[in-house]
């Protein structure tokens, strides 16, 4: 769990069981938004940060080693001061009915592993506000 969140910048939360795919998308992401990104290994560590860091996006695998994605976007969509932040899942859970069940469970947008740089950055850019995006 990285509780870093630089100057006053929006917040882009990326929450993955890799540590290599946290680093690739931190990085990708500061060469792409005006954001701060913080990071999250577990989803109880993910819905802690969503609650106390406010995020403006949250990029979220679903298989996680604690709870699964799934049930961090419930908790998040239940919860008053999360409920309205952009969450976007980023998996290797590609098939048509995984991506409608990440769906109905409350995701706003869906991207399967491994994705496109292209693809990534119109799905940020829809979902950050215009200040955010480079």
């Amino acid at each position: 769990m990285d509780l870093r969140t630089p100057s006053s910048r929006p917040i882009v939360l990326v929450v993955d069981d890799s540590v290599d795919n946290l680093v690739l998308l931190e990085y990708q992401l500061t060469s792409m938004t005006e954001c701060a990104v913080v990071t999250a290994e577990t989803g109880e560590a993910a819905v802690h940060l969503a609650q106390h860091s406010q995020p403006s996006l949250i990029l979220l695998d679903i298989l996680l080693p604690d709870i699964n994605g799934i049930e961090v976007i419930q908790r998040l969509r239940q919860s008053p001061s999360t409920a309205g932040i952009p969450i976007v899942a980023l998996t290797a859970l590609a098939r048509t009915e995984d991506r409608d069940r990440i769906l109905d469970s409350g995701c706003d947008d869906y991207l399967a592993k491994p994705y496109d740089l292209d693809d990534l950055q119109a799905i940020v850019n829809r979902h950050l506000p215009q200040c955010c995006r480079l």
